[in-house]
C-alpha cells in the first residue's frame, strides 16, 4: 500500500427536503384540510478516526464527497426521508485544516472519534404545520435548508510512542527491522527510506510503537534532501531515539546537525526526551566506542547507549531506556508526577558561556 500523508478534498452536505403543499381530497370526507408533510433533513458530512489505517491513499483517487439530499414532504402528512450521511474514515492521528491550510479544524487522536464537518440542511415545513383556528387552509410552506460545501486538507501525523531520527545511513531502518516485524527497505546508499515506517516493539512483556522517518541532512528545514516534512510524524512521539553512525567521520557533528534541524523545525521536537544510540559498534573496538561516547557526553546530557542493530548488541538496553521515557511521559500526562522543572541542559549552559554546540 502506498503512503500518503496529506490530501485536499471537497465535501458537501445534503440540502433539506422542501415542505409539501397539499389538501385532503378524499371522497365522502366531510371536512378536508391541509395535509402537506415536512421535508427530510439533509445528510451530514462526518469524519471518523478508525484503527488499521496508516495512510490517506484512499483520498488520492477520490476527492469529492457529497451527502444525500433530504426527501421532499408529501401529501397525507408524509415526511420526506432523511438524507444519507457521508462518513469519511481516516487514520488515527489525522488533522483537518481549512482550504488555506491556516486553521486546524479538528485533530483526531483517538480511535472512534467522530467530528461533524458539515451539517445537513434543515427540513422544510409543509402547509399542515401552519394550520390554525384562524387559518384553516394555509398555503404556506418553507423550502429545505441549503447544503454546505467546502474544501479541506487532511494531514496525517502518525501516532507513535518513539521516533527515530538521524542522518541517512545511520542504521535506523536496520534497527526497526531488528526490534519489530516491520520490513523497511535496507541498502548501503543514502535515502533508502522514502516514507515513514511504523513498527511495534516488544520488551519485558510490554509493547510500544516506533516510527522511522527518512534521514535528515544539514539544511533539511530549507528543503535540502527530502526536507523536513516527515518530521511532523514524530511530533506526537513522547521520546526520540537519535541514531548516530559510530563509523562516521565526526559523531559530534552528526549529532549537532540533527539537533539543529529539530530546533529549526520547531513543534517542540528539540524539547522531547532523547536517547542517543551509537550504532554500528560491532565494527569498532571497545576503547574507540568509549572515546566516541565521551565526545558526545561533552555536548549533551542525554543518555548514550552503544548498540549494534545487526548483532543486537545493546538493543534491549536501548528499548528499556525508551520505555522508561515513555512511562515517565504517561505518568506526567495522567498527573501521577509533576512535570519536570525547566532546568538548563548542557547545550543551554554552553550557549550561555558564548559557544553553542548547535
Amino acid at each position: 500500500m502506498k503512503f500518503l500523508d496529506q490530501s485536499k478534498i471537497y465535501i458537501k452536505s445534503g440540502g433539506g427536503g422542501d415542505g409539501c403543499l397539499s389538501f385532503r381530497r378524499e371522497k365522502c370526507v366531510e371536512f378536508g384540510g391541509p395535509d402537506g408533510g415536512n421535508g427530510g433533513r439533509g445528510g451530514h458530512v462526518l469524519i471518523e478516526a478508525v484503527g488499521g489505517l496508516n495512510t490517506l491513499i484512499d483520498f488520492r483517487y477520490r476527492q469529492h464527497f457529497k451527502a444525500g439530499r433530504g426527501g421532499h414532504g408529501m401529501g397525507r402528512n408524509r415526511t420526506g426521508a432523511k438524507g444519507a450521511d457521508s462518513t469519511l474514515k481516516v487514520p488515527v492521528g489525522t488533522q483537518i485544516f481549512d482550504e488555506d491550510y491556516g486553521v486546524m479544524l479538528a485533530d483526531l487522536t483517538q480511535e472512534g472519534q467522530v467530528v461533524m464537518m458539515l451539517e445537513g440542511g434543515h427540513p422544510g415545513t409543509g402547509n399542515a404545520a401552519f394550520k390554525s383556528s384562524v387559518n384553516q387552509a394555509p398555503r404556506r410552506t418553507t423550502p429545505g435548508g441549503p447544503a454546505e460545501e467546502m474544501w479541506i486538507w487532511l494531514r496525517l501525523k502518525l501516532m507513535a510512542d518513539a521516533g527515530l531520527v538521524g542522518l541517512p545511513n545511520a542504521g535506523k531502518s536496520t534497527f526497526l527491522s531488528a526490534v519489530s516485524r516491520a520490513k523497511p527497505k535496507i541498502a548501503d546508499y543514502p535515502f533508502t527510506t522514502l516514507k515513514p515506517q511504523l513498527g511495534v516493539v516488544y520488551v519485558d512483556q510490554r509493547e510500544f510503537v516506533v516510527a522511522d522517518i527518512p534521514g535528515l541532512i544539514e539544511g533539511a528545514h530549507a528543503g535540502h534532501g527530502l526536507g523536513d516534512r516527515f518530521l511532523g510524524h514524530i511530533e506526537r512521539c513522547t521520546t526520540i531515539l537519535h541514531m548516530i553512525d559510530a563509523t562516521g567521520d565526526d559523531v559530534v557533528k552528526a549529532y549537532q546537525t540533527i539537533r539543529r534541524e529539530l530546533k529549526s523545525y520547531g513543534g517542540g521536537l528539540s524539547d522531547k526526551p532523547e536517547v542517543i544510540g551509537l550504532n554500528k559498534c560491532d565494527a569498532l573496538d571497545s576503547e574507540l566506542v568509549e572515546m566516541l561516547s565521551e565526545e558526545l557526553k561533552a555536548v549533551t546530557s542525554s543518555p548514550i547507549i552503544p548498540i549494534s542493530a545487526v548483532t543486537h548488541f545493546g538493543v534491549d538496553i536501548m528499548l528499556r531506556a525508551l520505555l522508561k521515557n515513555i512511562d515517565h511521559a504517561r505518568d506526567i500526562e495522567k498527573g501521577k508526577i509533576p512535570p519536570p522543572a525547566d532546568n538548563h541542559s548542557k547545550e543551554e549552559e554552553t550557549r550561555d558561556q558564548g559557544w553553542s554546540p548547535l
